[in-house]
């Protein structure tokens, strides 16, 4: 089976990001990826709420909005509001998780959790029935254009399992130095969705690319 393609907004160019929605609005890509930064969380910012709504307004695909920030739970509501069809909060910034979780769904959200490379997966023991997808990072957040963490595979496989003993549907969603290259073996090891930022938007043929990455 196919894996989804969310390519991530981070790497398109912002001077020019009508046509990049564009051309992904085109493709055969699934979902768009929008990382949010507060500069407090991670040492990076990037978009506010007018840049997701301008980006709704043009996309024809889901918006994937992966938080970023400290405190995600006070702006859940917000989100929604502006666009997003599938949220993804940090473990590492959510001290009250299963509420947060709950929260997501009772605005009508696809709800994630977001796990830092460090962080093991036996901390979504409690939630992992609710979650509607799981996004590894393969790098360590805040920019984009790192080196892939090989430890990524096992950590995926892993998940898997988890995700198949507690009867849960969630996906796993992959985040952080995705190429055609190690593709297949983030979808042998179990990923469901890739997100790719400078694999596609620095590429010659974007499209070609997100082709090549879907099969």
């Amino acid at each position: 089976m196919s894996p989804l393609i969310a390519p991530s907004l981070l790497s398109a160019n912002f001077a020019n990001l009508h046509d990049d929605i564009l051309m992904v609005n085109q493709s055969e890509a699934d979902w768009f990826h929008l990382d949010v930064m507060d500069g407090v969380f991670v040492p990076n910012i990037t978009f506010g709420f007018p840049v997701i709504k301008a980006i709704k307004k043009l996309a024809t695909k889901p918006l994937d909005i992966h938080l970023m920030i400290v405190q995600p739970e006070r702006y859940i509501k917000q989100f929604k509001e502006a666009g997003a069809d599938i949220l993804s909060v940090h473990y590492e910034a959510s001290t009250h998780l299963h509420r947060t979780i709950q929260a997501m769904k009772a605005e009508g959200l696809k709800a994630g959790v977001v796990l830092n490379p460090h962080t093991g997966i036996q901390v979504l023991e409690e939630v992992i029935a609710d979650l509607d997808l799981v996004l590894l990072m393969s790098v360590n957040p805040g920019f984009g254009g790192q080196q892939f963490i090989e430890q990524t595979y096992s950590k995926i496989i892993r998940l898997k399992q988890l995700i198949l003993d507690s009867g849960s549907h969630a996906l796993i969603e992959v985040d952080g130095g995705v190429t055609t290259e190690n593709a297949p073996k983030l979808v042998a090891a179990g990923a469901d969705v890739l997100v790719a930022g400078n694999t596609v938007f620095k590429s010659k043929n974007p499209s070609l690319t997100i082709h090549l990455l879907k099969q």
